[in-house]
């Protein structure tokens, strides 16, 4: 199989590198806090992150905070919460303000609570995963559906693997990426931008359109906006790795 990532192995400093975390950059888990951190991921994205010139950014719908603390010691430019967190490579946060009715969402799941459904709390977001209860998937997405009808304005729902996450609308990762690429060390730079789940595809288009590259971590036969594929995290990790440490 071709890498795409190839062509970073030479001219590392010619990319910006956008990076999904849960299924792209680390194996998918039962629940979110299952997920395992593969020993040296994050001194292995620093070394890779100084072979670019800092141009590397990690693209989540998790929290900042977690991603520090998952990550440590390492600090990465960051947009958390699919876009309405961003951390941009000077270290200032810019966030998107949160419409009211996020209490009233955290009521109205607490019923799922211990039911094999899980109620993830975001803060500023909010998520019910049913990965352990596939069965269950029709009961979810009418509950969230039902929820964002009563939130009303504001709020929107953005679809995930065995998961719906109620949100404020107006911020997507594409943006995210969009706002990096006008800001250095990002800018001038052809854009790569990797991910696994429906919540990444806002980002292929961006890269696209900038002559980039777009790789979606899934099966091929997939529908996706990205240009090129890769099988697993592992494979990801693997790529990553090896840019790391080449030697021009």
């Amino acid at each position: 199989m071709t890498d795409p990532l190839a062509p970073l192995h030479d001219a590392p400093r010619d990319y910006a590198l956008f990076l999904d975390i849960d299924g792209c950059l680390i194996d998918l888990a039962d629940t979110p806090e299952g997920i395992t951190v593969p020993d040296g991921l994050p001194a292995m994205l620093a070394r890779l992150s100084d072979r670019m010139g800092g141009a590397l950014a990690l693209v989540t719908g998790r929290k900042a905070d977690w991603v520090d603390a998952t990550f440590a010691p390492e600090r990465f430019p960051l947009a958390g919460l699919h876009g309405f967190q961003r951390r941009r490579a000077d270290g200032q946060v810019v966030e998107v303000p949160v419409p009211p009715g996020i209490e009233t969402a955290r009521s109205r799941l607490a019923r799922f609570e211990g039911t094999g459904m899980l109620v993830e709390d975001k803060g500023i977001a909010i998520a019910l995963h049913y990965r352990q209860v596939p069965h269950r998937e029709a009961e979810a997405r009418a509950a969230m559906q039902s929820l964002a009808a009563e939130v009303g304005e504001g709020w929107e729902l953005q679809f995930g693997k065995k998961v719906i996450e109620l949100r404020p609308a107006g911020a997507t990762k594409g943006g995210a990426v969009s706002a990096f690429l006008a800001e250095p060390p990002f800018a001038g730079r052809i854009p790569v931008t990797i991910g696994d789940d429906v919540t990444d595809e806002t980002m292929f288009p961006v890269a696209n359109a900038a002559g980039g590259l777009s790789i979606r971590i899934a099966d091929p036969s997939e529908p996706t906006a990205a240009h090129a594929h890769l099988p697993s995290p592992a494979a990801l990790r693997a790529s990553l790795q090896r840019i790391s440490q080449w030697v021009a």
